[in-house]
């Protein structure tokens, strides 16, 4: 049978895409046909490492090279109790290279209702409605995508993101018909559930036609990819034994040949045999085994970066793993060669204060669940200090301190309750009643205990309403 090549430029996970790529540029030749046509939707499925993410960078660059404006944003699985998270990654950028005056002038009306949930707007005084907060957003995006046409929303790891943006996604998705912009929304099968399922039920019902399901790499693919990575000697028991131990996972398939390439194994019949200990190396336990022989600062670090979640800059990473800056900058060097961390906007080979953020999810997922459970928990207590002090406020501290053990903290429960007051102010009723009824398992002393209770049936009717 003969091998299905994608173009030589086309990165590896994009093996045997063609089809959902070919969709990607049709729904961009709509887009860009002109401002009368419609929006439209696509939906992306496939498991972790099925190459969601680099079917998401693939649209960039075709969208980019037509001369459309692109956004993207990304859930994070430790990041879900975060409210409006992927809708600021997803217009921030946007906005904050406005000049205020500017920004409230296309929001209009809605400024002082969405642009707390956005953060470029301090929140009034009094409650916000949550519905009124998802309309404003619909209503923000609405005119963005008015001024900056043609414009592509790319939003990855759909599945972990907060439910607030869920809710805004459900509701954006059901007008599209009158605004044209693409809408690209990547997921894996499963992984929600409750009011996060629906929404994500409803966008998928939105788009109109078939979900994208990527399915794993035919053995031919497989082959022609170890061909290409390793060299064309690559025999034939060789390459069925490297789609066997992978399982045709895309992401897993790069990782593996890259370790052939590392450890200069001879990809024929006679060395397929170690491929899967090679594997193992790659994933799980072999992972926290590869982080391990980095060293125990190197460790600290990809601990301390894991626990963040996001916002990862060697400076903040410095100051959870108590690093002095230069050995930060040491240790993330380390990390990206070793294939662990990234830095996206930093020069080939540099590692400056800007973010990092781990290659892909799964090894994100491994180093967070590698760190022993007392130290996570109590890494997560001082994360919601030094978050305070970098002045991101009580309400992006709340999720660090959602994980600390209760330790009749008079403090943390104070904490808790600011930060619920803060995600009531933005429209974020749902974050506020984690947070009191965490506050409450602290417990609260006794002369406190009645108004937590007190906040927590305010914040529940707030919810009730919006529902």
């Amino acid at each position: 049978m003969t091998e299905v090549r994608p173009p030589a430029a086309a990165p590896a996970s994009l093996w045997e895409r063609d089809e959902e790529v070919a969709a990607v540029e049709r729904a961009v030749d709509t887009l860009c046909a002109g401002r009368a046509s419609a929006g439209s939707l696509l939906v992306i499925r496939g498991e972790a490492g099925f190459g969601k993410t680099a079917l998401l960078s693939e649209t960039r660059r075709i969208a980019e090279r037509r001369g459309c404006t692109v956004w993207s944003a990304r859930g994070g699985e430790t990041l879900r109790s975060v409210p409006f998270n992927v809708v600021r990654q997803l217009l921030q950028p946007a906005l904050l290279s406005l000049m205020p005056e500017e920004a409230r002038e296309y929001l209009g009306d809605w400024y002082d209702i969405a642009g707390p949930a956005l953060g470029i707007a301090e929140p009034g005084e009094r409650q916000a409605d949550p519905q009124g907060v998802c309309d404003g957003l619909v209503a923000a995006v609405r005119r963005l995508a008015r001024r900056d046409w043609p414009l592509v929303l790319l939003i990855d790891d759909a599945h972990w993101a907060d439910q607030e943006t869920l809710r805004w996604l459900a509701a954006f998705a059901e007008r599209l018909d009158d605004l044209s912009v693409l809408v690209v929304v990547a997921r894996r099968p499963g992984e929600v559930s409750g009011e996060s399922a629906r929404h994500l039920d409803s966008v998928a019902a939105a788009a109109g036609r078939p979900m994208t399901n990527l399915s794993a790499l035919t053995p031919d693919a497989t082959a022609g990819l170890t061909r290409a990575t390793v060299g064309e000697h690559a025999d034939a028991p060789f390459c069925r034994e490297v789609w066997a131990v992978t399982g045709g996972n895309p992401y897993e398939t790069v990782e593996l040949l890259a370790k052939v390439q590392d450890s200069e194994l001879e990809p024929s019949e006679g060395s397929a045999a170690e491929l899967r200990e090679l594997n193992r190396s790659a994933r799980g336990g072999g992972l926290v085994t590869r982080l391990e022989e980095l060293g125990v600062d190197a460790t600290r670090f990809a601990w301390a970066a894991a626990i963040l979640g996001d916002a990862i800059s060697v400076g903040l990473v410095a100051k959870l793993a108590t690093l002095e800056h230069d050995e930060a900058v040491r240790c993330a060097a380390l990390l990206c060669a070793a294939r662990i961390l990234t830095a996206p906007d930093s020069a080939a080979g540099q590692v400056d204060d800007g973010d990092l953020e781990f290659v892909h999810p799964l090894i994100a997922s491994a180093v967070y669940n590698s760190i022993p459970d007392a130290l996570r928990t109590a890494m997560h207590g001082i994360a919601a200090q030094v978050v305070t002090d970098s002045g991101l406020g009580p309400a992006a501290a709340s999720r660090h301190l959602l994980q600390v053990h209760p330790d009749d903290d008079e403090e943390l429960v104070e904490q808790l309750r600011e930060a619920a007051r803060d995600h009531v102010a933005v429209g974020a009723p749902d974050a506020a009643r984690r947070c009191l009824e965490r506050a409450l398992l602290e417990p609260p002393p006794p002369e406190v205990h009645a108004r937590v209770l007190f906040e927590l049936g305010a914040v529940s009717r707030i919810m009730c309403g919006a529902r």
